[in-house]
């Protein structure tokens, strides 16, 4: 399985299904957050699930894999109070993810936006 795979399978393990386990089959035992709203390490995750959205939704797009790098851009629904265009990028080792950035913006609906196109690739 590729680390594209591990990150699809993890995010949906992890945050569809509410797999808890998820975070030790997917997620490294040192893993690193630098999204400055979370903390590092399996707790934070268990923190993340707590308090989610029932109706929260990772829908990816655009996935890039390189050596250990996933970069990965989606539309997430139920973050917050709107639908948000997501770029998370992962960090891979042993095949877990080790380290996750992101960066957030509010999703601008094409027909507001100032050449009429979609955020996402879908």
């Amino acid at each position: 399985m590729g680390n594209k795979e591990i990150v699809l399978r993890a995010m949906n393990e992890l945050f569809h299904e509410k797999d808890s386990t998820a975070i030790e089959r997917y997620w490294h035992k040192s893993y690193q957050e630098h999204n400055p709203s979370m903390i590092n390490g399996h707790e934070g995750l268990r923190m993340l699930l707590s308090v989610l959205d029932s109706g929260f939704k990772w829908n990816p797009g655009i996935i890039v894999e390189e050596n250990d790098i996933v970069i990965a851009q989606s539309l997430v629904n139920k973050w917050g109070p709107v639908p948000v265009i997501l770029v998370d990028i992962f960090r891979l080792k042993d095949g877990k993810i080790a380290e996750h950035w992101d960066v957030i913006q509010e999703e601008v609906l094409a027909l507001k936006s100032a050449y009429g196109n979609v955020m996402t690739s879908f």
